[in-house]
């Protein structure tokens, strides 16, 4: 439950528009509700700020619905990661308004209007088209969230001068979200330029030697440009999560 919206409950309690008993009804399921495979935790827009979000990975299209019409009886937004395109195809059909966005394998429900909270813009920034998945993950992430997201696509060193042509974007923004892979050098590049925070995704993108993204890790790990943090691989969530965190008012 949102912090806006028990508000407004209390609010209407106080007016007498609604009674103690009814409002007792509407937040008995605080702070979590057992759908028995699942305990969905209602009460984490309260206390982080965001609403729990949905691990489409792992799951059964069956379990992601249920967990999914629970958070929007609450009237909670609705962020499903990692979500397979055939999943979806059976998920359309359980829950109405339900968008997908194949390329970041994301889908979201939305109850109304997504207030801005964010202080600044926070720039997602991406080495490759091969890594604008991730990116675009990070991207829904941080919009989903209440922030003004601006991308900034196919900037990687091989060609530096398309990075630096984009300097006053890098400069304008809160926080820098820099998804990259091969040996994973765009993020001490940019952490190099800024004075603001960048957070470093590492992507499975790469020939042999990159690991299925270990290089690229263990590059942003051992970034010698101070004010990088690291999030593990291929995880533009993570990375969109703590931006929210850095940039919220």
């Amino acid at each position: 439950m949102e912090a806006q919206i028990l508000a407004e409950l209390l609010e209407r309690v106080r007016r007498g528009r609604v009674s103690v008993r009814q409002a007792l009804e509407k937040l008995r399921h605080l702070p979590f509700e057992d759908l028995g495979f699942a305990k969905v935790d209602h009460h984490r827009a309260l206390r982080q700020g965001f609403p729990e979000v949905i691990l489409g990975e792992g799951k059964e299209p069956s379990q992601i619905a249920a967990i999914a019409r629970a958070m929007q009886r609450r009237r909670a937004n609705v962020l499903i990661t990692r979500l397979a395109p055939e999943k979806m195809a059976k998920l359309r059909k359980q829950i109405k308004g339900l968008r997908y966005h194949p390329r970041a394998r994301v889908a979201t429900w939305v109850g109304g209007a997504i207030r801005v909270r964010g202080r600044g813009v926070i720039l997602i920034v991406c080495a490759g088209t091969s890594d604008i998945p991730v990116a675009e993950e990070a991207a829904l992430t941080g919009e989903i969230m209440g922030n003004r997201v601006e991308r900034l696509f196919d900037v990687g060193v091989a060609g530096i001068h398309r990075l630096l042509e984009n300097r006053a974007r890098l400069f304008s923004a809160s926080v820098l979200i820099v998804v990259a892979g091969m040996e994973g050098a765009l993020p001490s590049v940019v952490a190099g330029l800024v004075d603001k925070p960048v957070i470093a995704v590492p992507t499975s993108v790469g020939y042999g030697a990159s690991f299925q993204g270990v290089s690229a890790l263990l590059g942003m790990l051992n970034s010698c440009a101070a004010g990088v943090t690291v999030v593990n691989i291929d995880n533009g969530f993570g990375a969109a999560f703590a931006a929210s965190l850095i940039n919220r008012v």
